[in-house]
């Protein structure tokens, strides 16, 4: 946790360094990074949108890498130990669910990963295991074009819970 003044201040690689943890996507970083100082965080929060609606295909799944797979307790403790206790508060769902869920995210997350050629992104905050699978599962008929605008929403609800929890 920051105060907004210690974002404005913050040495460029130290404020990099922390947005990267809101959203993986190197250019977003850079596009709010450039627009410091922020008067307040409404102005974070709408110049951290407009960078993010501004992201390319590939700048979208350069963010998408950066999270670990619904329920991927082995990604949560290697892979992504910079948002570990993040994610972890995001997917508490499914850190309650049962193996029959677990099993059944587990198959979901690669029939949409073989599909979609990434990870199934979803704002988890306050859904159940078993909420996200449906969700999942109702995803797997799109079409890639239309899956890649959905997950970049999914992507912009987090970066904004994590923006939150960076500046409470």
């Amino acid at each position: 946790m920051a105060t907004l003044a210690e974002l404005n201040s913050w040495p460029a690689e130290k404020a990099r360094e922390e947005l990267l943890r809101c959203c993986g996507c190197a250019k977003w970083a850079e596009n709010v990074l450039a627009a410091r100082p922020y008067r307040d965080r409404n102005a974070l929060f709408a110049a951290a949108d407009s960078a993010w609606e501004k992201a390319s295909s590939s700048e979208r799944l350069e963010a998408f890498a950066h999270h670990p797979r619904i329920g991927g307790k082995d990604a949560l403790r290697a892979k992504f130990a910079a948002t570990k206790e993040w994610a972890q508060g995001e997917q508490s769902g499914a850190a309650a669910a049962s193996e029959a869920v677990l099993d059944a995210l587990a198959k979901g997350n690669e029939e949409y990963e073989a599909k979609f050629g990434h990870i199934f992104i979803v704002c988890a905050t306050g859904k159940s295991a078993a909420e996200m699978l449906d969700l999942l599962k109702s995803r797997l008929p799109n079409d890639a074009k239309t899956e890649q605008g959905l997950a970049a929403r999914e992507q912009g609800k987090i970066t904004k819970i994590r923006l939150e929890k960076l500046i409470p």
